[in-house]
């Protein structure tokens, strides 16, 4: 689990980072991220119904990116909003090849220093 801190809850901070945010995108996966003016970073996750009907599968995506950010939380640069999508291919996808995938995306997009 995320700390509270790095979390992003607030439906109007998910608009800002819509409205205002640079987009990369790599295979299944796609960001979207704003700088804050806080001094950590904080992560949205949205896994829509096309991923898959089910909660519980929803869910699960969500809890494997939360892990893989968790794991790289200490090497991203600070103070951005990142809102993190994806495409209903991610339920067939292991655990490792999303976190490949992820890594090259942070990368893509110069979050991580």
């Amino acid at each position: 689990m995320l700390s509270k801190n790095n979390r992003l809850r607030k439906d109007k901070d998910f608009e800002k980072v819509f409205k205002e945010g640079k987009f990369f995108s790599e295979n299944f996966l796609s960001c979207k991220f704003t700088k804050n003016n806080l001094e950590a970073s904080r992560f949205g996750f949205l896994v829509g119904v096309k991923v898959s009907k089910k909660a519980v599968d929803r869910n699960k995506v969500k809890r494997r990116l939360r892990a893989i950010v968790r794991n790289l939380i200490s090497s991203f640069k600070p103070s951005f909003d990142i809102v993190i999508m994806v495409r209903p291919v991610i339920k067939e996808k292991t655990f490792s090849e999303i976190q490949e995938t992820l890594k090259k995306l942070f990368i893509k997009s110069q979050l991580l220093n």
